[in-house]
């Protein structure tokens, strides 16, 4: 089985009826995300995707550098949601849960979701989720969303020595390789389907179920952002999207940005 992804499959077996129906796929790019907005400004419908065996500039939140080797799964979809702005940050989530059960389904995985856009396996990172958008004042023109998986290859030889502790692959945890083309179609088919669950009956009950594998909630832990560094107990993740602590004074305090660490 070869360990990158093969183009001409991608769309072998789609069963979507609007993402995926349009693929792009470059073998090196500098960002997808970067890519499919270039696409979106040219009219891209929505469920465009942009795919590539490697970007050399792939980024996170906060511009932060996202490593990305060939053997990953590493793509961008366009999405033109009927959203206010204010409400776009919700398809963090909605991509976190369309990620965290196929992961679950189809390896068998201890999965978990982290706040805000991270995906983990037996506690450590697999996936991140970026999401980007264009609006005019609070009119969303088009939302940008990248979705990296570590895939086909061994984080302990590829990813530098401080990434090592903290991320995994898929075939570090399962000790083989997998088919890329089939977990893109498969993820291309969750994502619309709770892209659809989130566009029909709102953000309640994707919240709902991107909490069931948000493990970190009920324990302390610590956010640190550019700011400061808090500590408390995770209450909760609420409607906006923001982690809801219960201080050591035991007030509560919301926060929307941050990385979480569990305390020890």
């Amino acid at each position: 089985m070869s360990p990158k992804i093969k183009p001409d499959k991608l769309q072998e077996n789609p069963r979507t009826k609007r993402f995926g129906k349009k693929v792009f796929f470059k073998h090196k790019v500098s960002s997808t995300n970067e890519w499919a907005k270039e696409l979106a400004k040219l009219g891209a419908q929505e469920g465009t995707v942009a795919v590539a065996e490697t970007q050399t500039a792939g980024h996170g939140r906060l511009n932060r550098e996202w490593i990305s080797p060939e053997g990953g799964l590493w793509f961008s979809i366009i999405l033109r949601p009927k959203a206010l702005a204010s409400k776009a940050i919700q398809l963090v989530f909605v991509v976190g849960v369309a990620v965290a059960e196929v992961l679950r389904r189809r390896f068998r995985v201890k999965v978990e979701t982290k706040w805000p856009n991270d995906v983990l396996v037996n506690g450590k990172k697999v996936c991140g989720i970026l999401v980007e958008m264009n609006t005019t004042r609070e009119e969303v023109n088009y939302v940008v969303t990248g979705i990296g998986i570590n895939a086909n290859f061994d984080v302990r030889k590829v990813l530098p020595r401080q990434l090592r502790e903290v991320a995994t692959s898929l075939e570090n945890e399962l000790g083989r390789k997998i088919r890329l083309e089939k977990l893109f179609n498969a993820l291309l088919e969750n994502l619309e389907r709770t892209y659809d669950l989130y566009t029909v009956k709102g953000f309640t009950p994707v919240l709902q179920i991107w909490k069931k594998y948000a493990n970190f909630l009920g324990h302390k832990v610590e956010v640190s952002n550019q700011e400061e560094k808090i500590t408390g107990l995770a209450l909760d993740v609420d409607d906006e999207g923001a982690l809801v602590l219960k201080l050591e004074d035991g007030r509560a305090r919301r926060v929307f940005i941050g990385d979480v660490s569990l305390c020890v």
